[in-house]
């Protein structure tokens, strides 16, 4: 059983899909817990079941949840579950403790982002195994709290798969044609991709900066923006576009909100950039999609973003907030200074699959 907050888009969203088609592939039967969202359909589609129950409040009101969890547990006879996320790990954590010692499931968490360090997040090192999705996960974890058995904590990376991210992958003409017509703004650009929803430690305005140099430059460059809009953070994306206005570039940027074809998106942009900032990314998923699919890839060289392009694309590597070595970069990029980044196999998604339910197996034995 996987315990997560809802089943929308994301990154952890996803991977609980992934890990879901894994287990039934294997012939194990696949429970989720979340308070559902768009995903469920296709959760099930696949063979998993979902149970609906709202575990991601951050109250002490949540708490009192914790007898359905247990019965839930019980009922279904769980053998190993698998907490992803903070609040619904409290709940678990009270429910699992809760029961008999001999008919508990297994218990295993997943640190899916550098949270902040304090005794609410503490709880995701409270499993009797913690995976940690990228090597600076584990070392972020173990610096933090000390007192965690760093034998207990396995790194298994996020992955990626190549039948879905294709090397030199091309849209389809349709997909071109409405692609253009909606944005006839982009056609004959140099067109630099920021993925990402709209939240302070993107770091846009490092973005931002990178654009107005290159544009100060003479290059025929304009910046694209993907990612939706969080309604409790309208006044990060009202100060963005003032700053948009303030540099003098409203006709250099463009925000084109939540997108569901960001594989497209990726493969049609002359560069993707990524300019995370605090907390760095844990992992960087985009970042590792957009240089499968071949495409110059320029990030932040700290934390997951740094850890992967170490690995799949050193050439793309840039100083921390370094925005005239990413602009740098970039104007190689224009000028095909830059090598663009060769076919790869690392970080494979069947390779994660394979480590974590690996790891399921051996912990009930």
């Amino acid at each position: 059983m996987q315990v997560l907050p809802e089943l929308n888009g994301g990154g952890v969203e996803r991977g609980t899909l992934e890990i879901s088609q894994g287990l039934v592939a294997r012939g194990h039967r696949s429970l989720v817990v979340s308070a559902g969202g768009g995903l469920v359909e296709q959760l099930e589609g696949q063979g998993g079941q979902h149970f609906s129950l709202d575990l991601y409040r951050k109250s002490p009101l949540t708490l009192l949840k914790t007898g359905k969890l247990r019965r839930l547990l019980s009922n279904e006879n769980v053998d190993l579950v698998h907490v992803r996320s903070r609040m619904p790990a409290w709940v678990t954590l009270a429910a699992w403790k809760s029961m008999p010692p001999k008919k508990r499931p297994r218990l295993l968490t997943t640190v899916h982002g550098l949270n902040s360090v304090n005794v609410y997040s503490q709880v995701m090192t409270y499993g009797e195994r913690v995976i940690a999705v990228s090597h600076c996960c584990r070392d972020y974890v173990l610096s933090n709290y000390p007192e965690t058995d760093p034998d207990k904590v396995t790194v298994v990376h996020r992955g990626v798969d190549s039948a879905q991210f294709p090397h030199g992958h091309q849209p389809t003409s349709d997909w071109l044609e409405r692609w253009h017509a909606e944005f006839p703004q982009l056609v004959d650009r140099f067109v630099v991709l920021l993925p990402g929803r709209l939240t302070r430690f993107k770091g846009h305005f490092d973005f931002l900066q990178v654009i107005e140099q290159l544009k100060k430059n003479k290059l025929p460059v304009h910046g694209l923006i993907v990612g939706g809009e969080d309604p409790r953070r309208l006044k990060y994306v009202q100060s963005l576009r003032e700053e948009v206005e303030r540099l003098g570039l409203t006709t250099e940027i463009t925000f084109a909100g939540h997108r569901s074809d960001l594989r497209e998106i990726m493969s049609v942009s002359d560069a993707v950039v990524s300019t995370s900032i605090k907390p760095p990314e844990s992992f960087g998923r985009t970042v590792l999609e957009a240089v499968r699919l071949g495409r110059p890839t320029i990030g932040y060289a700290h934390g997951g973003v740094g850890e992967v392009l170490s690995a799949v694309y050193p050439a793309g590597r840039v100083t921390l907030q370094d925005t005239a070595g990413m602009a740098e970069k970039l104007a190689q990029v224009f000028r095909g200074e830059l090598t663009l980044p060769e076919k790869t196999d690392e970080f494979e998604l069947s390779t994660m699959i394979e480590r974590e339910i690996d790891l399921y197996e051996t912990m009930v034995g």
